[in-house]
């Protein structure tokens, strides 16, 4: 199957369908990291969806950021409808220059980049760069970076998966000037749909971002949904343990069927496999839809299916 490969995603059921037939509801997407079980959705207000948002939300959405993710002082946060509106953005915060973005990862970043009309090239120590874009934990492999990764003078962390290794997470040094951390509410909490993602640092490069978003840039759902997600600690901790036992799950089914782990975080595992496009194939069947990648004939990525889609993919597998 040809794929793009500038911007080339999961999530693309449509194709799934039309070359292995079914309906939508028929399907099981496992080519996205979306948690499975996604955060409870609260009761609405009438205010929420006819009113325009109120400044004492954002504000409060924002202070339950700051709490769960232990935002340093000094770094500012930006609420915004998707982590993707902020990829596409942050190139024009800095006059275009040479950007590392360590290959494989997230393709967003180089065609948002490539688009503002940066170059691309890596971070040598006799080469200077004037930004880098790390994913941590990266997509598709679960790399973990370190602080020693920040040396560029614009440093974007996108930690859209870190949210099931909070432990991990490059915050605290969120405050360093030229810094920015990107977070997605719609991985962990299982809600892509609500469109909210978070830029996290720098209080001059996130009052530029918040300047190109204008006054009201989320949603009323989604403000009350982000900050009572936001305030559930209790929600956060069970979800993580569940997730890691169904990574674990999902690890023991593919092994048995030949597969070899190549990575992965909890909210999605990389597989290496004989032939990636047969074993998509295979799954396709039996309507399971999974990940693989124009640079790879071996990578196999897949997400967690929900409770009632183990069987499926066990018959499948097997």
């Amino acid at each position: 199957m040809a794929q793009d490969s500038t911007r080339d995603h999961g999530g693309n059921l449509t194709t799934a369908i039309a070359r292995f037939g079914g309906t939508r509801e028929q399907w099981c997407d496992l080519s996205t990291g979306i948690n499975p079980i996604p955060y409870p959705l609260p009761t609405f207000t009438s205010d929420d969806w006819t009113a325009l948002p109120a400044a004492d939300a954002q504000e409060a959405l924002v202070t339950a950021a700051r709490r769960f993710w232990n935002v340093p002082e000094g770094a500012a946060i930006l609420a915004a409808p998707g982590a993707s509106s902020l990829i596409a953005r942050l190139p024009a915060l800095k006059p275009s220059g040479t950007v590392d973005i360590p290959h494989p990862t997230y393709n967003e970043h180089a065609a948002s980049f490539s688009h503002s009309g940066w170059t691309m090239g890596a971070q040598k120590h006799d080469a200077r760069i004037d930004a880098r874009v790390i994913v941590h934990p990266n997509n598709p492999d679960g790399r973990l970076w370190s602080a020693a990764d920040l040396d560029a003078p614009f440093m974007i962390v996108d930690e859209s998966f870190c949210d099931v290794t909070p432990a991990q997470s490059l915050m605290k040094y969120a405050d360093r000037p030229g810094t920015i951390i990107l977070k997605s509410f719609g991985k962990f909490w299982g809600l892509a749909g609500m469109r909210l993602g978070f830029a996290i640092g720098d209080p001059t490069l996130v009052a530029s971002l918040s300047a190109t978003l204008g006054p009201w840039p989320v949603s009323g759902p989604a403000l009350t949904v982000g900050t009572q997600a936001l305030s559930d600690t209790s929600w956060a901790t069970t979800t993580r343990q569940r997730l890691r036992q169904d990574a674990q799950r999902l690890d023991q089914l593919a092994l048995a069927s030949g597969a070899q782990l190549h990575g992965g975080t909890d909210l999605f595992r990389l597989y290496r496999v004989d032939s990636a496009q047969n074993w998509q194939d295979r799954l396709a069947k039996h309507h399971i839809w999974s990940r693989i990648f124009p640079y790879s004939a071996h990578f196999l990525r897949l997400g967690l299916p929900p409770e009632q889609d183990w069987a499926r993919l066990e018959n499948a597998l097997s």
